[in-house]
């Protein structure tokens, strides 16, 4: 503790004097925990949820993933584990990023989207393409961004979000906030739980064992120190207990609880030309596995990481250049594994160019020290030309890695085992991109390719023990075509986007598509304002999958819709109070994503928006 307390003290030295005589620049570089989302994906695709998408989420996360981006997801029944498949790569292959640290698990290197709640996250992006060079280990595929803004203007708000609906599922999310220009605080506090024991369409079980309840909570803190200093403190605390629902195979009554929590303080120093920025982060993750819900025995597990970062900006002219350095001691142990640590040494030089008015591009450089490891150089190139006001074509190129996580290398349960021979992942990728934007209207197409190699995957021995092997490689490609158009009508405000995607994600071995990675995918939102009304409508269309390695036994394509009406009632207090109602699965589908893990079926639930 003394060491780490003596580099903050001289970090916090260098950046005062540093900082010295220089002027006040504009605040919207400094006050983001992640800057380089903005400044450093020139040509990059990314996709922004805006608030009333959150708003109008009445389930999990993921639920407002998949109505609203190409994101595919597993789903072990409603509300139960979920992973996601980011343009045919796996879930360890997409990396989840909360104010720029990545979170993605260290035991498992997965980001299970049902232990998040989307209500009480400030701004959520999806950044498509290779990111290793900027976001680590694991963003391969791309990479899913959970941003707390804090806002330094006079300003006071309050939310309150209830909601109840089939199955008895319950929401309650109150979020705050509240600034000036000297300081800003934001809190936001969830729960999201449910009985989950809807009907098996088609049969006469139900979902059995598939209660869940979660809360979480979300703090975030600037302090503006004279003209050139600013001090930012986050957390985030996720408490989580469900039961794992039984299948249309096999009963269950097994329970799961874990716990996580994310702690990050930041010190920024700015002048005309430079930005400095200190970081020191911890996470720490915990799970509790209990084979049997009615007995007090269970396994465990747990990891705890601390990271120290130094970030140095500096602009001249139309070049930005940012080095960073970080270091991350990461130590994990539990039941079936045992206990091991890792130290992992980054250094990274992040460079944007803007030589015209049309042209910008990016070139990054990585490389990591990582115990045990030789990790490669990695590199990655981006950028975007406007041939017209109203047309840009865009390109980005990049060599990507992932590390065995803890699981892969020591795990030690019965019936599997780790393999502490596997060596990283490494993935080649490119992808080009045009859009055509007029003022009401957008169309995207972007078409990739990735090469991967050594990619790790658990498959079971001739005892039928699995174990983690790194196998031949692999290679996705594909393209996505995305649309909106959004008109002021005399008699409404119309919104429509919708999106295509068309992925082949194969073993280069074999030929044989990669499991559960659909051939097809395709959305659409509607959605019409007519003063204090509003009425939405979203669908979903979700191809073919396969199930087994050879391409013989598939799980069925399906379209499911959702329908919302929300009405704006009369003020109250000065409270704007919104009603609202959803129907999802409106026409009563019977699916799944995984098989024999059944989805719900139609389902209303009621939601009351407070904003005072």
């Amino acid at each position: 503790m003394k060491t780490i307390f003596t580099i903050l003290v001289l970090f916090g030295g260098a950046v005062s004097l540093f900082g010295q005589n220089n002027e006040v620049i504009v605040l919207d570089e400094v006050i983001l925990a992640d800057v380089r989302l903005r400044q450093f994906s020139d040509g990059i695709k990314t996709l922004t949820l805006n608030d009333s998408v959150a708003r109008r989420n009445s389930g999990t996360f993921t639920d407002n993933l998949r109505f609203n981006t190409n994101l595919y997801f597993k789903e072990y029944g409603y509300g139960m584990t979920s992973t996601v498949a980011f343009r045919g790569t796996g879930a360890s292959q997409t990396a989840v990023v909360w104010n720029g640290i990545n979170i993605n698990s260290q035991m498992s290197g997965q980001t299970d989207f049902n232990t998040l709640l989307s209500q009480s996250v400030n701004e959520v992006v999806v950044r498509s393409g290779g990111g290793s060079t900027q976001y680590g280990t694991g963003a391969i595929g791309g990479s899913v961004h959970l941003n707390s803004v804090l806002k330094f203007e006079e300003h006071t708000s309050h939310n309150v979000n209830m909601g109840y609906g089939a199955f008895d599922t319950r929401s309650l999310f109150y979020n705050t906030s509240l600034g000036n220009t000297k300081s800003a605080f934001k809190i936001g506090v969830g729960y999201f739980g449910s009985e989950n024991d809807y009907k098996y369409l088609g049969t006469e079980r139900s979902n059995e064992n598939g209660a869940f309840d979660n809360t979480a909570i979300d703090l975030s803190y600037g302090l503006v120190l004279g003209k050139t200093n600013i001090i930012q403190a986050y957390h985030q605390s996720f408490l989580g207990d469900r039961n794992f629902s039984s299948t249309l195979t096999a009963p269950s009554n097994d329970r799961y609880r874990d716990y996580n929590s994310r702690s990050l303080l930041e010190w920024v120093n700015f002048g005309s030309k430079t930005v400095q920025r200190v970081k020191a982060a911890h996470l720490y993750e915990r799970y509790r596995y209990y084979p049997n819900n009615a007995v007090e025995d269970f396994s465990t597990g747990k990891a705890s990481t601390a990271l120290f970062n130094y970030d140095l900006k500096y602009r001249f002219k139309k070049v930005v250049i940012n080095g960073i350095s970080e270091f991350q001691y990461i130590d994990a142990e539990g039941s079936s594994i045992r206990s091991e640590n890792r130290q992992i040494l980054t250094g990274m030089l992040l460079v944007r160019h803007i030589p015209s008015e049309k042209f910008r591009y990016g070139v990054n450089l990585r490389k990591d020290w990582v115990s045990g490891y030789d990790s490669p150089l990695l590199f990655s190139a981006n950028g975007s030309y406007d041939i017209t006001k109203a047309y840009t074509v865009s390109f980005q190129a990049s060599k990507n890695f992932r590390i065995p996580t803890f699981n892969d290398l020591y795990w030690q349960g019965a019936g599997a085992g780790g393999n502490s021979d596997l060596v990283p992942e490494t993935a080649l990728q490119g992808e080009l991109g045009q859009s055509l934007r007029f003022k009401n209207v957008l169309f995207q197409l972007n078409g990739y390719y990735i090469a991967t190699k050594d990619l790790i995957q658990w498959r079971p021995d001739l005892a039928g023990v699995w174990t983690p092997v790194n196998v031949n490689e692999t290679e996705q490609f594909g393209f996505e075509l995305e649309s909106q158009w959004n008109k002021k009508m005399t008699w409404a405000q119309v919104s429509v986007n919708g999106a295509y995607a068309f992925t082949k994600s194969l073993d280069a071995e074999t030929g044989n598509q990669l499991l559960y990675v659909p051939l097809h995918t395709a959305r659409a939102n509607i959605a019409l304002v007519k003063g204090k009304w509003t009425t939405y409508y979203q669908t979903l269309y979700n191809g073919e999958v396969f199930t087994t390695t050879d391409n013989k036994q598939t799980l069925s394509d399906y379209v499911i819709g959702n329908w919302g009406l929300e009405y704006e009632l009369p003020k109250f207090l000065d409270m704007t109070v919104t009603a609202a109602c959803k129907i999802n699965n409106i026409a009563n589908v019977e699916y799944q994503n995984i098989a024999f893990r059944p989805m719900p079926n139609r389902n209303l639930h009621f939601q009351l928006n407070f904003n005072f």
